[in-house]
């Protein structure tokens, strides 16, 4: 191992260590795949994608046993990531993240789960099923609503990062499976996302809009994760069909509209939450958002190498920026969220932060790790195409899902010092 990736991962370890500080799901009373008050559900399930990478990054496996504990204890009933006990907040994008890391798990050979239980990739593919069978026509031409559930405030609402992480996870399954339906379905979410005018012509993505209105009402709120979560699925979609100009042009545009949160006059390059972290006025989920750019740039540049060399000045620098805010709390280590602020801690802490800075800095190893695998390149994990098939929906929606046919069986780190150069990050610790 190079003194810079032995660098690197040794950052990552003390804010994953951190990071667990918050986690007590493996402990005498908890439970696990929960995160107590004030996090919600899916936030857990997020987490568990940080650690995913942090295995595929680092090599370094004594969190595993937690990830897999809890990804299975909350599968549900039906193995489909709807958990009884979550009703009264589930959402599409909630139940997707967990499916995201469920994906995840199978694309990065994440040890399989024993035989008896459901195994990483059939719970992808249950997640994508129950959402293809709740695409809604009724209103807006299509899309997922925001809540799974109409009682449920938001029922009314279609947003971009439900109907995001439906696409990232349909073109992620046709990657890995080969089967054509699920990039049917990736297309026909992309289309859904332009045509409603939630992704604008030059690819600035917006939060969502109302279905008592049509879908007219667009909220034009930007967060990270919304081009992120499109981007890494495009990515994939551009993979799929074998270097599509079609694609690669969607992968550019995004890429290009994601310097909105990189445009800080204070230090270039590194991430801005620009929706509240300028106003002070970021919530508990909000701390969260730039893991999940940082996680998708990176990954992007697997699917769609040319990217590399655009996104890594940007995350290099990101990094930096989060290794010198992670100067916090007691332990002189907890990461804060204003990254442009230097060495000055920002007095904020939390799985949020923790999590962003942890995919940031683990995401600049990424030309050390081999790609995501597919079941054709060395890929174990067990499929299921008929999972989810049925889990709940709304039977006055005819829309098909895949057919039998069609299925394919910090104190310490304010010392790490980041000397960046053309195509390389040299990071020590003092």
């Amino acid at each position: 191992m190079t003194p810079v990736c032995h660098s690197i991962k040794a950052a990552a370890k003390q804010v994953a260590k951190d990071l667990l500080t918050y986690y007590n799901g493996n402990q005498p009373g908890g439970v696990p795949g929960n995160l107590p008050d004030p996090y919600y559900w899916w936030e857990c399930g997020a987490m568990f994608g940080s650690l995913l990478d942090y295995y595929y990054y680092t090599g370094d496996d004594q969190y595993n046993d937690l990830v897999t504990q809890g990804m299975l204890f909350q599968v549900g009933p039906d193995s489909d990531y709807m958990t009884p006990n979550q009703t009264k907040t589930t959402g599409n994008d909630d139940q997707g993240f967990w499916g995201l890391s469920a994906m995840s798990a199978a694309e990065q050979k994440f040890p399989d789960p024993p035989a008896d239980k459901p195994q990483w990739l059939a719970l992808a593919q249950a997640v994508f099923n129950t959402q293809a069978l709740r695409w809604d026509t009724q209103f807006c031409g299509g899309g997922l609503r925001w809540q799974v559930f109409s009682f449920n405030t938001g029922y009314d609402y279609k947003n971009t990062i439900s109907n995001g992480v439906f696409f990232n996870l349909a073109a992620r399954l046709a990657m890995y499976t080969g089967n054509q339906t699920y990039a049917d379905w990736a297309e026909k979410a992309w289309e859904w996302t332009t045509a409603v005018n939630m992704m604008s012509a030059d690819y600035h993505f917006y939060d969502g809009a109302h279905t008592g209105f049509n879908c007219t009402d667009i909220n034009r709120q930007q967060w990270t994760y919304q081009p992120g979560v499109y981007l890494l699925g495009a990515a994939n979609m551009y993979n799929f069909t074998n270097g599509s100009d079609v694609w690669k042009d969607h992968v550019n545009g995004i890429l290009n509209t994601t310097d909105t949160f990189f445009y800080s006059p204070i230090v270039k390059d590194v991430m801005v939450e620009v929706a509240c972290e300028p106003f002070n006025t970021c919530d508990t989920d909000n701390y969260s958002f730039k893991a999940y750019l940082s996680r998708w740039m990176a990954a992007t540049t697997k699917m769609a190498p040319w990217t590399y060399d655009i996104v890594m000045p940007k995350i290099r620098a990101s990094a930096a920026a989060a290794a010198l805010q992670c100067s916090g709390g007691s332990s002189g280590t907890l990461c804060g969220m204003k990254w442009t602020d230097g060495a000055q801690w920002d007095g904020s802490s939390g799985v949020g932060q923790q999590m962003s800075a942890l995919e940031v800095m683990q995401s600049l190893l990424v030309s050390q790790v081999a790609p995501p695998v597919t079941n054709s390149t060395g890929g174990t994990s067990i499929g299921d195409p008929s999972a989810g098939s049925g889990g709940t929906f709304n039977p006055d929606l005819p829309q098909g899902v895949i057919q039998k046919r069609d299925r394919v069986g910090a104190g310490f780190l304010t010392t790490l010092i980041i000397i960046s150069g053309i195509g390389s990050a040299w990071w020590m610790i003092a």
